[in-house]
């Protein structure tokens, strides 16, 4: 059974880092310490493992497990655990699913399959959802990716996995147009049995919050989870001069994270960790690669500017 069976994916939820040892392999230490530090952040609904923050693509099934049991360990007991479902195959989306349920989890987020960029279907995107909900009764987000990538799913298909698949009650919505954004916010949090939205949009995650999403999953709450709870109270409450205050510090570092390319975003954040002291090194896998000197130097700054590290710490200290 789910460790929180009645949780219905909403509020602030950051998506964890995956620390690794020199030689590749998961630093479970440093991974049991990040997952510490970010549940002890007031105002989290969640956490997400086994996505893309967690270099999900570059993990085999026995360490996505192994991901899963070390999170339920240390922070399943005071916060729900949504576990990512990264699979082109919807037979092979089933079975991680399945396992998911078996070591904790209390939500699923559904990646697109890959094969989906060549080209899609309503009643493909359905088949692929309904295979996975037959093999779990865990709630489901739906991962909106840009309709430019061809995983994007169009609104009439979003309407038709809504209708037929119950279990769905969330989409993390990675909408880069603003009108489209607002409009599925609108429509999804309007509806009968409402979907909420939470927005990945964490280039301008302001923007996007005061549209009046029901909530975020973002890769830099590993780095930044109390400012983006903070920033999310304060839209809720209507304190704009708050929210535009916090947003001032979230800025420098959204600038640096989010810079192209963009599949460096977790990168970049696993290098602020480690200039803040809370992770040994930041190693990624490949086919990523260490980022050069000049960019940690940006995002050592964007640190500072953000108020997060202080100017001498910041000498003293170097991305390894």
């Amino acid at each position: 059974m789910p460790r929180h069976p009645d949780f219905v994916p909403q509020g602030v939820i950051p998506a964890v880092l995956l620390p690794f040892h020199g030689d590749l392999s998961i630093d479970e230490a440093s991974f049991r310490a990040h997952l510490r530090d970010v549940a002890d952040v007031q105002g989290l609904s969640a956490i997400t493992v086994n996505a893309h923050s967690t270099e999900v693509a570059s993990c085999t099934p026995e360490e996505q497990r192994r991901v899963m049991e070390i999170a339920g360990e240390e922070v399943g007991d005071r916060l729900p655990v949504i576990h990512g479902v990264w699979a082109d195959g919807s037979l092979e989306a089933a079975r991680i699913a399945r396992q998911a349920q078996a070591g904790g989890a209390s939500a699923l987020l559904v990646f697109p399959p890959g094969p989906f960029a060549l080209g899609q279907s309503a009643e493909m995107a359905l088949a692929h959802f309904k295979t996975i909900a037959d093999a779990t009764d865990l709630p489901l987000i739906v991962f909106q990716y840009p309709l430019a990538t061809g995983q994007g799913y169009p609104a009439v298909t979003l309407e038709r996995l809504f209708d037929e698949v119950p279990t769905i009650r969330a989409i993390k919505d990675w909408t880069p147009l603003v009108p489209q954004h607002e409009s599925q916010i609108r429509a999804l949090q309007g509806r009968r049995r409402p979907i909420n939205v939470l927005t990945t949009n964490s280039a301008w995650l302001l923007s996007s919050l005061v549209l009046g999403c029901n909530g975020l999953l973002s890769g830099s709450g590993s780095v930044i989870a109390d400012l983006q709870a903070k920033l999310y109270r304060a839209v809720k409450a209507n304190d704009l001069a708050e929210a535009r205050r916090l947003n001032d510090r979230i800025y420098p570092l959204a600038r640096v994270f989010y810079a192209d390319p963009f599949v460096d975003m977790h990168n970049r954040m696993k290098e602020a960790l480690v200039l803040l002291g809370k992770l040994p090194r930041a190693v990624v896998r490949p086919p990523l690669v260490k980022i050069s000197d000049a960019e940690v130097a940006r995002i050592r700054d964007a640190l500072i500017e953000a108020g997060l590290l202080g100017t001498q710490a910041a000498l003293g200290r170097n991305a390894a």
